[in-house]
């Protein structure tokens, strides 16, 4: 059991829908806010919304704040001291707490079904007025309420908002937030089906796991003062709110599903690397206050702090986001990169030369310095595997007529077959194609048709890089084949 003063933090999302990069972000803040205190960083499944529950979201969120090193030290798959984590497995609970509120007169039985609702929510908003439930079964007697509740009628427990309050959130990021009760509606706490809102919940499971510091996004700041009143009603201890700034689209809206690519599988799949992920996310809505950029996971625990995190929200810039994960591509072992790399080659199976692992390796070597993405080895490196077809102008360097490029390719090819086996490297092979190049009035005229013949590419390593990896039968063959395409 914590103790008193002990900071635990936790990660609530829904599974109705994969692990958003919002989600991971928000994740990684109460992470850091847990462990640099030496606390406890609690995951819990916020799974009350049954309609929109999606299946094997659940594991999804496991699996990536696993694969990002955030790793809880309490949660459904892993079990705690304040077990279930899963909302849908406490529903006794909230209902006890409902019936609690009901009985010191801070909530009230609603019996009012949709259709009331919609025209009580079109009459207000015909004049002019917030739309918010008026209270109509406020008044009902108790004698009433008990009928009702005999005959089974469907309702719901709702807030009893106080009137002429001023409630204060003294929140970690934004400062003191002051709300008037009046502009706060009487809020459904438990629903017809006994399941709970996000209110009640929220706030029952922060008292019972002694979380310290809730933390979310600021889409959650207006509801803050209800979740304090609930609070007070229970006669709990408030913990502290930090609430962080949203992650924007670069237009500036509110980054979705509907407007970009948020899922954290999606990066997964594509290549990221954690260590560029976390260190990106810990700089989209936080500044260290200085020009360094690239953090490891030890030094985000020794310098992230709420003193530094932005009220404004944060441009999510996939530009930028490329960047520091090409710095960490180049930063790998070779051996690491190119067993992460294999899967993203073409043609896995029927390449039986992978197992043995040397000319793959020197393709991910070339590749090592020019990767951002590691999906993007494979479309790079396709042609090592397969020449690709494409049009023999590709050859032409400048004014070159079909004659000269053939007599290129020729010098070309007899400066290959030359080459002896032992010393057939892309050093060597550098050197002496250089030499001859520079007897040309352009090294273009030697250089450009055997670089394009060996890929079939217009743009790709250099010649000498190439032909070392396809090795000197194979490279000779594709020169050939480009002999032969000029006719």
């Amino acid at each position: 059991m914590s103790s008193k003063n002990q900071v635990r933090t936790r990660f609530a999302p829904s599974p109705t829908g994969y692990l958003h990069i919002g989600g991971l972000r928000t994740a990684l803040y109460a992470y850091l806010i847990a462990k640099q205190a030496s606390g406890q960083f609690v995951l819990r499944l916020e799974d009350t919304d049954l309609e929109r529950y999606v299946a094997g979201a659940a594991e999804a969120i496991y699996s990536g704040l696993k694969w990002a090193g955030l790793h809880y030290d309490e949660g459904p798959d892993i079990g705690g001291p304040y077990a279930p984590y899963v909302q849908s497995q406490r529903l006794d609970t909230y209902k006890k707490y409902a019936n609690e509120l009901v009985a010191k007169g801070h909530a009230y039985y609603c019996f009012c079904d949709k259709k009331t609702l919609e025209e009580m929510r079109q009459e207000q908003v015909a004049k002019k007025q917030a739309p918010k439930y008026d209270r109509l079964c406020f008044s009902l007697s108790q004698e009433k309420i008990d009928v009702k509740l005999k005959a089974g009628e469907p309702h719901v427990v709702r807030m009893k908002i106080p009137a002429g309050r001023v409630i204060e959130v003294n929140d970690l990021v934004r400062g003191k937030v002051s709300y008037k009760s009046e502009e706060l509606d009487d809020q459904v706490l438990l629903k017809s089906d006994g399941y709970p809102t996000y209110h009640l919940a929220v706030v029952v499971d922060d008292h019972l796991m002694k979380i310290s510091h809730v933390t979310r996004t600021e889409e959650w700041l207006p509801s803050t003062p209800k979740h304090i009143l609930l609070y007070e009603y229970f006669g709990w201890q408030i913990p502290q709110f930090a609430h962080f700034p949203l992650i924007l689209n670069p237009d500036k809206t509110k980054m979705s599903k509907r407007t970009g690519d948020v899922a954290m599988g999606n990066y997964i799949k594509k290549g990221y690397l954690p260590e560029a992920m976390i260190n990106y996310l810990a700089f989209l809505g936080w500044n260290p206050g200085t020009a360094k950029e690239i953090y490891s996971m030890e030094e985000l625990l020794k310098e992230f702090s709420l003193e530094r995190v932005h009220k404004a929200g944060a441009i999510f810039n996939i530009e930028k986001l490329n960047w520091y994960n090409g710095h960490y591509i180049k930063q790998m072992p070779l051996d690491k990169l190119t067993g992460m790399c294999i899967p993203y080659l073409p043609d896995p199976v029927s390449h039986p030369e992978r197992s043995e692992g040397s000319k793959i390796k020197k393709i991910v070597a070339l590749e090592q310095e020019r990767l951002q993405v590691l999906s993007e080895i494979g479309e790079h490196t396709a042609f090592f595997f397969a020449l690709p077809p494409f049009d023999k102008a590709l050859l032409k360097w400048k004014e070159m007529n079909d004659e000269e490029i053939k007599k290129s390719l020729d010098m070309a090819k007899d400066i290959i077959t030359n080459t002896p086996d032992s010393e057939f490297t892309k050093e060597k092979l550098s050197e002496t194609l250089l030499a001859e190049a520079a007897k040309m009035p352009n090294k273009g005229y030697l250089l450009w048709p055997l670089r394009v013949a060996l890929s079939g590419q217009k743009n790709s390593p250099p010649p000498f890089d190439i032909a070392e990896i396809l090795g000197k039968e194979e490279s000779l063959e594709r020169i050939k084949t480009a002999v032969y395409s000029i006719g």
